[in-house]
């Protein structure tokens, strides 16, 4: 059996790199949405519409 080859912590670590390695494709995704709507939010979407402060009475 395949599982025989592993004992204790080797095991453990086996089981982590596997379940790591399944939801790496979701993790990836999600970090790059969030990093799109970091951006989104730290730049205007339109320059003009950006109104300058107004100076004192």
């Amino acid at each position: 059996m395949l599982l025989g080859a592993f004992e204790g912590s080797d095991l453990i670590i086996v089981a982590i790199v596997l379940v790591v390695l399944g939801f790496a494709p979701k993790l990836a995704r999600n970090l790059g949405a969030a990093k799109k709507e970091f951006e989104k939010s730290i730049k205007p979407a339109d320059p003009k519409s950006v109104e300058e402060p107004h100076e004192g009475n």
